[in-house]
């Protein structure tokens, strides 16, 4: 009996031991299939992208050196003049951090409100989650240098469009961060407060926010470096702040790179800077959260 059972169970160890194999073929082969694909996608964009050129990528390979190149070697030589040059630019840096500070605290408060009000379990309209969902995709969708060129063209040249565009889009960002947040959060206490008969405010304010908090803040110190970038680029399309002059001074060309270069030192330090301001801040909150 012992010999016939064991006789038995051999070729269904085999048809197993078969049927994974054929899976592992059948996986190889469909992802070898995608990234030829995928290879052969990439490659036919890049032959049409470089067709509408005005020049070929290949040809004009060699000289990809040569702009930096004049940067450099003009600032060297007027190097004397970049101290001057960054306390004149100092006020372009200061709109360009405003625009960013500004924007993330619009942006971040109306992502408190999309991701409170598109959670499951937290929304005060729970049929109307979708909609607030899609209202956060959409705002997150469209680049902020669209909105920007539309507002621009509405309002006018200057911070303000800046403003109002990175917010748009920080807005729908924050509210995707903060939704994920939100969905892992414990709703004891909102129960708790529900029995008592708080308010949807209270609820919010009372149960989930002390929860999250540190997860909210931690998100809206890295979008604010986002921000940083994000408008010194509006700057040239004329938004204002420190893009805007380093537009001028890279449209002029040679006589002006000197200005281009104490730009880009100031954009790189500001930079750098608030990174690792907001960095130090945010692995705090988190070792605070985690202990």
């Amino acid at each position: 009996m012992t010999g016939i059972s064991l006789s038995s169970a051999a070729p269904t160890v085999d048809n197993i031991q078969s049927a994974y194999m054929a899976q592992v073929h059948r996986r190889r082969l469909y992802g070898g299939l995608t990234l030829l694909i995928f290879v052969i996608l990439m490659v036919s964009g890049f032959t049409v992208a470089d067709d509408r050129n005005a020049g070929g990528f290949w040809e004009g390979l060699h000289q990809i050196g040569d702009y930096p190149a004049d940067v450099l070697s003009e600032a060297w030589e007027k190097r004397a003049d970049l101290p001057a040059l960054m306390v004149k630019y100092f006020p372009a840096l200061v709109e360009t951090i405003n625009i960013a500070a500004v924007s993330t605290l619009i942006g971040a408060i109306g992502g408190l409100f999309l991701s409170l009000l598109g959670t499951r379990g937290l929304a005060k309209w729970p049929r109307l989650i979708p909609l607030f969902r899609r209202i956060s995709d959409v705002m997150r969708a469209v680049p902020e240098i669209v909105i920007a060129l539309v507002l621009i063209f509405v309002l006018g040249g200057g911070p303000v469009p800046a403003m109002i565009a990175i917010a748009i889009h920080t807005a729908g960002a924050l509210a995707k961060l903060f939704s994920e947040v939100s969905e892992n959060t414990d709703l004891k206490a909102v129960e708790g407060l529900t029995s008592t008969g708080a308010t949807w405010s209270q609820k919010m304010l009372l149960g989930v926010l002390p929860q999250v908090a540190p997860n909210y803040v931690s998100y809206t110190l890295l979008r604010f470096e986002i921000n940083i970038r994000a408008s010194a680029i509006l700057g040239f399309v004329g938004a204002g702040g420190l893009g805007y002059e380093l537009r001028n001074s890279m449209a002029w060309g040679p006589g002006r790179f000197d200005e281009a270069a104490a730009i880009f030192i100031l954009l790189f330090g500001t930079i750098v800077f608030f990174d690792q301001v907001s960095s130090r801040y945010r692995n705090r909150l988190t070792e605070g959260q985690g202990q």
